[in-house]
């Protein structure tokens, strides 16, 4: 009898779950670790008291119980250098490397590189030094973007509107230290407008494979107001977006992207992420992200009909060329649902209902984020707790679907947006 192949997923998040449960489908019938993990994921496989930047201790795991194939799907520990860790050890792992990973962890590295290949962009500055960062700021036009460079879980953007509200957004990075080395240097750069949206790509540093247009809704308020979150729900793919403009971001973006970093030794294999601004000169990169996003992943696995296994095997040995990648020709949607008090200070702890009445449903899967089991009873554990995702034949329908389902769900405190895929409704009636 064959060994099952042994898969180990690091991070524990909706997104690996989401990942996991994709992996699980697969005629391989592999078995899966995740690394640390949720309450969801240990109905797929077993979770291991691993944190996803300990790379030396996932390491030793992945060399202890001869894990085949390893998917290093978080931020933190691409910008580590865990891939390189790794491939050292001869063990197979999917992502880019920690140089290439620079596109994510650096937005410095990123913008410069935009500049460097004429990629389309804001116009910025970077700095180290907070005073002359605030001279150049009193200068510029507003409204004003404020970026710290580093990693900073997706919430170290601000958009300001007034000198104030600037000067306070660089203080907090660069003297407060309020993300923490994340804020050591900073991008400043020209406000931009028009819808923004998702475009993945799985790679294997020669060829590309596009993933269907996503949407995320990234403010924590309704009508797009209120502070920057991880992202509090997703919709794909985008009826606005027509092949012309599909055919554009791949000829003016990713091509581009893809040629730039070999040319500079830096060949990225994985999925990368540029997140576009739709402006009235054309689609402009506002940041790149160096693996799969998050929610937008939730969505994306709703729709993807190869099986993932398949790609990440056709990325690593380079042979994505050979491979057709199948998506569904429906619509998909996740709502999030965080604790109250996110994205700032929030409580953990509180019992979750009614996930398994959400799912009734056939066209609904539940995903757990911040999710733990404490003696038996489903608890909150972060601050996006679920993604409510649901399938359907349009996207009215899909959305439909997943808002009677979130409705079913309650936990203390619990919050969501009701407004997920509204304005792009709005422009297709």
């Amino acid at each position: 009898m064959q060994n099952k192949q042994k898969n180990l997923i690091i991070g524990g998040g909706g997104r690996e779950h989401a990942i996991g449960w994709k992996i699980a489908q697969s005629p391989r019938k592999p078995l899966i670790y995740f690394a640390p993990g949720n309450a969801g994921t240990i109905e797929l496989g077993i979770n291991v008291d691993i944190k996803a930047n300990d790379i030396n201790g996932l390491l030793e795991f992945a060399k202890k119980e001869k894990i085949d194939l390893t998917l290093a799907i978080p931020d933190d520990p691409l910008a580590l250098g865990i891939v390189d860790l790794f491939k050292e050890n001869g063990l197979r792992i999917f992502g880019p490397t920690k140089s290439a990973a620079q596109l994510e962890s650096s937005k410095a590295y990123a913008k410069n590189f935009m500049a460097k290949y004429g990629l389309p962009t804001a116009k910025f500055m970077t700095f180290t030094d907070y005073d002359t960062a605030k001279i150049y700021l009193s200068m510029q036009r507003l409204p004003i973007v404020i970026k710290a460079s580093g990693l900073a879980l997706g919430k170290g953007v601000f958009i300001c509107n007034s000198k104030e509200e600037a000067e306070l957004a660089l203080e907090n990075m660069m003297l407060k230290k309020v993300f923490g080395e994340a804020g050591n240097e900073v991008v400043i750069e020209e406000f931009l407008t028009g819808p923004e949206i998702s475009t993945h790509a799985f790679t294997d540093g020669e060829n590309y494979s596009f993933f269907p247009t996503a949407q995320d809704h990234k403010r924590i308020g309704e009508d797009d107001i209120g502070e920057n979150t991880g992202g509090m729900g997703t919709i794909a793919p985008l009826p606005f977006v027509d092949e012309n403009l599909i055919q554009k971001i791949k000829n003016e973006v990713v091509m581009p992207t893809m040629a730039g970093m070999n040319e500079d030794g830096n060949s990225f294999e994985g999925v990368i992420y540029p997140g576009l601004m739709l402006t009235e000169d054309g689609p402009k990169i506002l940041e790149y992200n160096a693996r799969f996003g998050d929610p937008e992943t939730q969505t994306y696995m709703r729709l993807l009909d190869s099986d993932l296994l398949d790609i990440i095997d056709a990325c690593i040995d380079k042979k994505l060329s050979n491979l057709e990648i199948k998506w569904s020709n429906k619509s998909a949607c996740t709502i999030v649902l965080a604790s109250g008090g996110y994205p700032a200070n929030y409580e953990k702890g509180k019992e979750i209902f009614g996930i398994h009445e959400a799912e009734s449903n056939k066209n609904v899967k539940v995903f757990h984020a911040g999710t733990i089991m404490k003696e038996g009873i489903l608890m909150t554990n972060g601050g996006r707790v679920l993604g409510v995702s649901a399938i359907g034949e349009n996207l009215q329908q899909a959305l439909d679907t997943a808002y009677e389902a979130v409705t079913k769900i309650s936990f203390d405190g619990m919050q969501y947006r009701r407004d997920i895929g509204k304005k792009t409704l709005s422009l297709i009636k």
